[in-house]
């Protein structure tokens, strides 16, 4: 633990501008961000007497070793550098609201020819027009239903829209008269787009106006007695209203607004977020998060803000933005909101009428979130801290191994030998932190040697990260330990205890990889699965959990969780493999020049008969590459004759083999 005035900068050396600051631990990883109006001020806060600053604060300050800080122009530039450094460093001390779940959404792909109505999740794609979220995927769908009666647009994959072209007839939607067909030609581009667009301008709000014009062809058809396209004008109505009264309006004045309310207590808040569009719900989310540093309900509203439109641009950002409470910057952040937007944006607490007895709602389902978050994760949190506390007491441990690492070996009959490495902290997976290792000293099958290489490369990584800091290795010259970009590092974390899939041997491989390093301050056991014994280095008699403790079922989800991610790894190796020729071999030839060359000759047996001069006839293959090429084949043995195994009969390469084939014919794919 860090004494803060050991890294306290000097009064006058703090410049009084804004800026942006970025607090580092010992490892120069940067575990707190943040923004000032004065920096000198700020930074002043953070350096008082430990004993007053509130418990969450004076923890990271004597977690972190290092301050430094950036300046800029404006309090709008340092809300971007703040939200983009949060981001990109994803710091530890950082509020940082992350989705219970993923959130559906109705997408209208315009960025293809045919554009397509459909329910996505994940990310954004540019070229996409998004309405949404929905709280259930079953509610768009059945928007979508009522409203393809009146805009026929398509629905369907391309892998449907492609078969239906090719028969010539469409699919079932084309028939009923909720698609039109364009699969088949019975629409042009334009006018498909066009629907499409129609579509999205309902979708927005934009309703009166399109209602108006359907009611009044309807009154005509009427008049002329066209009676049957009156009708159908009359039911298309009622299908654009059902469909609307699924969004029941909240709003009179066709208002375009986001609602945030905020519930919190001491240690956790929750975020809920109504999307209101032309007056109406048109969707709805909400985020929990720990509250790892020190901010009230308007820092929260700021953190919000910055994870709700940090990624949006234009109409994803609307006019107006209603919360419980102003954060400290509201004109930077009215600002930046409206840059994003591209006009004014209105930030502001609602005082009266329907905008308040609505934000009174958010408010009421952002408590009941929380409280069903808490009565979730209490059950949770106690069975995680039991576990730990069981394998520190079982492992005589000094305290809670609060990092696990697990190690794993994964191989088919000795080939394609590779190694994984999982990761829980606080028992939990922490996948980002998940790697994975080819087996390179030796080949065939060999679990032990295979442990003792890759615990060897994982420390041995370990070491070169912390010499960095100058903590392992003192010679790192006059100017201190070399500049670090703070984000985190592959191997940088130390575990509290390594976990191998296997028994003796494997226990005794990692702890002789760790002694060769010098590595004596982490815990080392295996996990046999005959009996699900738990071994310790130098130990003739296994460590036995009882069955249903707790310590046990964390220590058997970490080794599983190892086991699964190097099958899958060794799977993928193992099929690449499979696919691969001669001439995946050849350095720097990319897959279209492979298909490229084969393609020309029609198969790779005629390419390794062709000479230099022939091969440099394919377009896009120069001398040098030819040569390279012709020596790779020259140099690759050659797959055995096609056989027709009814007959016994050799097979004559003559007939081209297709575009994409990257090894000779007669071998297994």
């Amino acid at each position: 633990m860090a004494d803060p005035s050991s890294y306290r900068p000097q009064p006058g050396q703090v410049p009084d501008s804004p800026g942006v600051y970025r607090f580092r631990d010992e490892h120069r990883r940067v575990i707190y961000v943040g923004k000032a109006k004065n920096l000198r001020q700020r930074l002043a806060n953070y350096f008082q007497d430990v004993a007053g600053l509130h418990p969450r604060t004076a923890t990271m300050v004597t977690t972190a070793a290092s301050v430094e800080w950036t300046v800029v122009s404006t309090e709008v530039e340092a809300l971007q550098l703040e939200y983009s450094w949060i981001k990109e460093y994803d710091p530890r001390f950082n509020v940082k609201y992350r989705d219970d779940k993923s959130y559906p959404s109705l997408a209208v792909t315009l960025n293809e020819e045919y554009p397509r109505v459909q329910v996505m999740r994940g990310p954004k794609k540019k070229g996409v027009r998004y309405f949404g979220p929905y709280a259930h995927a079953w509610a768009i769908r059945e928007t979508v239903d009522l409203m393809l009666r009146v805009f026929p647009v398509r629905t369907c994959s391309a892998g449907v829209f492609k078969r239906s072209a090719q028969i010539g007839r469409p699919c079932l939607l084309g028939y009923i008269g909720k698609c039109s067909a364009p699969c088949v030609g019975r629409v042009t581009p334009e006018e498909h787009r066009e629907l499409a667009e129609e579509f999205c301008d309902f979708m927005a709000g934009r309703t009166g106006a399109y209602l108006s014009r359907l009611e009044k062809e309807m009154h005509i058809a009427a008049e002329d007695m066209e009676y049957e396209k009156a009708a159908r004008l009359r039911d298309d109505i009622g299908a654009l209203r059902r469909a609307m009264e699924k969004n029941a309006v909240v709003l009179a004045d066709a208002t375009d607004a986001d609602l945030i309310a905020v519930a919190e207590d001491e240690l956790e808040a929750a975020v809920q977020i109504f999307h209101v569009r032309g007056g109406r719900v048109r969707g709805q989310r909400g985020w929990v998060t720990d509250k790892v540093e020190a901010v009230d309900t308007a820092g929260l509203v700021e953190h919000a803000l910055q994870q709700l439109y940090g990624e949006e641009k234009g109409e994803s950002v609307p006019k107006e933005v209603l919360v419980p409470a102003l954060p400290e910057d509201t004109p930077a952040l009215a600002q930046w909101l409206a840059e994003r937007r591209g006009s004014q944006v209105s930030l502001r607490i609602p005082q009266r009428g329907d905008k308040k007895a609505l934000m009174e709602t958010v408010h009421r389902n952002a408590q009941q979130s929380l409280a069903l978050h808490k009565t979730r994760r209490a059950s949770d949190l106690t069975t995680r801290s039991r576990a730990l506390e069981e394998i520190a007491e079982a492992l005589e441990l000094d305290g809670a191994p609060l990092r696990i690492e697990c190690f794993d070996i994964s191989h088919l009959q000795g080939d394609d030998v590779v190694a994984s490495m999982v990761v829980f902290e606080d028992g939990l997976a922490r996948k980002s932190e998940y790697r994975r290792f080819q087996v390179k000293s030796f080949e065939g099958q060999d679990d032990v040697r295979s442990m003792h290489e890759v615990v060897s490369r994982r420390f041995r990584r370990y070491l070169v990260e912390k010499s960095k800091t100058g903590e392992w290795d003192p010679q790192h010259g006059e100017d201190g330990p070399p500049e670090d970009d703070g984000k985190p590092k592959r191997f940088a974390y130390p575990p509290q205890l390594v976990v191998v899939d296997g028994g003796q041997p494997q226990v005794a491989a990692a702890k002789r990889a760790l002694d060769e390093l010098g590595i004596d301050d982490v815990a080392v056991c295996g996990l046999a699965k005959r009996l699900e014994e738990v071994w310790l280095p130098g130990e003739d008699d296994p460590v036995v959990l009882p069955r249903t403790s707790e310590g046990l079922y964390l220590l058997q989800r970490v080794r599983d969780e190892a086991h699964r991610f190097a099958i899958q790894y060794q799977r993928s190796k193992r099929g690449k493999r499979l696919k691969s020729g001669p001439l995946d071999e050849v350095p720097g030839l990319g897959e279209s020049r492979k298909q490229a060359l084969v393609k020309h000759f029609g198969s790779v047996k005629k390419l390794r008969q062709a000479t230099i001069d022939q091969i440099c006839e394919v377009p896009g293959i120069g001398r040098k590459t030819a040569e390279t090429v012709a020596a790779a084949l020259a140099g690759a043995v050659p797959a055995g004759p096609a056989v027709n195994t009814a007959t016994g009969e050799i097979i004559e390469d003559e007939n081209p083999a297709p575009a994409g084939a990257s090894s000779e014919r007669g071998t297994e794919q």
